[in-house]
């Protein structure tokens, strides 16, 4: 993966990120970034997972933001692993 070319980044954001509009937060700034994937609540009530394909440089700008997280959020920590991209069609969606 070059610095420039499509990654995949899974991410799980920790925290009061689920009913802050998290998911939303993060399908605005992945939209405006051109990324495809999805951002979803997980069942423990306190995580949401974000599944972002694009350049490698965007999705690092999508992770900053994950870490920031919108107002009346709080986030913790955020767990980050990067992969081969798998080419996701369409674009970034909330699940």
């Amino acid at each position: 993966m070059t610095q420039d070319g499509p990654a995949r980044l899974y991410a799980l954001a920790h925290g009061r990120v689920q009913g802050v509009y998290f998911r939303a937060f993060v399908q605005r700034h992945a939209s405006a970034l051109r990324l495809a994937g999805w951002a979803r609540n997980m069942p423990d009530g306190a995580s949401v997972e974000v599944v972002a394909e694009g350049p490698q440089a965007s999705l690092e700008s999508l992770l900053a933001q994950l870490r920031a997280g919108p107002p009346g959020s709080r986030v913790d920590f955020v767990e980050e692993s990067w992969m081969a991209a798998e080419e996701l069609d369409g674009s970034f969606q909330i699940r």
